[in-house]
């Protein structure tokens, strides 16, 4: 007979606590970009709609950044951080895979013994992750769950190559995973979410340099085809429809891909005035990292309330992509 499992008492569902996010000083302009590479401030607006982005030195580390996030994440949740019994860092640029840097997070955050791990879905890692986090609070393996996006990109980029330096760029963005006291609290939306593997060949890292490596044109063919019905997918399993969006935050990829999903979702139902992220314009692309910094930037900035429905939207070709619904805390 199959034993009897039970929920942890008082933990239905989960929710956001808080958000944090952190981006280096160091701001590099298209201007910038074009003395060194053969490109212009408007090719690359018009391409990819970015018009800077932050680059981290070699002074400041991808934990450095991740602690960072976290810890403001923490604060802004209002618990303290004993209280935090599990750390996730998504991503996909850690120098060396061997320390995590969960673990090593946690403790530059001040976390005592909390489990920690690493997680890569490289652009959809933040949905993972937060996915991962919600159900282990609603299990009861966990009560407060520190999730955060943290990627120092410009380590892995070819500098020379038009291709990908004008692209990525350094951060992290976090989210603070708690219980929700009963139904009307629950704040997180289950995860829709899969992959493919077909499209591995699309982005990846090149053996002989280590250099990170994107066909462009069949990402943004993939992307702009095959992400919105992840997206709808998420907002029918969170019991919604289109139109209960009040905010898009999609993972900062491309602006015209930000614009080519949203526009798909308003022909489905979603409302005319549904507000969408443009984090990419000033922050680049992030991977794991874009979704939490837009979400925490949005809030910064009055664009997205606390209360309000915000759908997430992670994706990267060949590798994983996930959607789901949240509440702003």
């Amino acid at each position: 007979m199959s034993p009897a499992f039970r929920l942890a008492p008082g933990a239905p569902g989960a929710r956001i606590l808080g958000l944090g996010s952190f981006q280096p000083e160091n701001v590099v302009t298209n201007d910038d970009l074009a003395e060194r590479v053969e490109t212009s401030d408007q090719w690359i607006r018009e391409r990819v709609g970015i018009v800077e982005r932050r680059i981290a030195g070699a002074d400041l580390s991808l934990v450095d950044m991740a602690a960072e996030a976290g810890a403001r994440a923490v604060k802004d949740s209002g618990l303290a951080a004993s209280d935090v019994d599990t750390v996730i860092v998504a991503t996909c640029t850690m120098p060396n895979p061997i320390p995590n840097a969960a673990a090593q997070t946690a403790d530059r955050i001040g976390l005592a013994a909390p489990g920690a791990f690493d997680l890569n879905a490289a652009c959809a890692g933040f949905c993972y992750a937060l996915g991962t986090a919600s159900d282990l609070v609603r299990a009861g393996s966990a009560q407060n769950v520190l999730v955060i996006g943290a990627e120092k990109l410009s380590d892995w980029l070819d500098w020379d190559d038009r291709s990908t330096c004008i692209i990525f760029a350094d951060g992290a963005g976090a989210a603070v995973v708690g219980a929700a006291s009963d139904a009307d609290q629950v704040g997180i939306g289950p995860v829709a979410w899969g992959s493919a593997g077909d499209m591995n060949q699309t982005i990846r890292v090149l053996p002989e340099s280590g250099a990170l490596y994107q066909e462009g044109q069949a990402v943004f063919r993939w992307a702009t085809t095959k992400i919105a019905p992840v997206a709808l997918r998420a907002i029918e399993q969170a019991g919604l429809t289109p139109a209960d969006i009040d905010v898009l935050v999609p993972h900062q990829a491309n602006l015209r891909i930000v614009e080519a999903v949203a526009k798909r979702l308003r022909a489905k139902g979603a409302r005319e005035d549904m507000r969408v992220a443009d984090d990419i314009v000033h922050s680049g692309n992030t991977s794991s990292a874009s979704i939490p910094l837009a979400l925490d930037h949005m809030r910064a900035q009055g664009r997205v309330r606390k209360g309000e429905t915000v759908l997430l939207v992670g994706f990267g070709a060949g590798l994983s992509y996930a959607g789901q619904v949240v509440v702003c805390p």
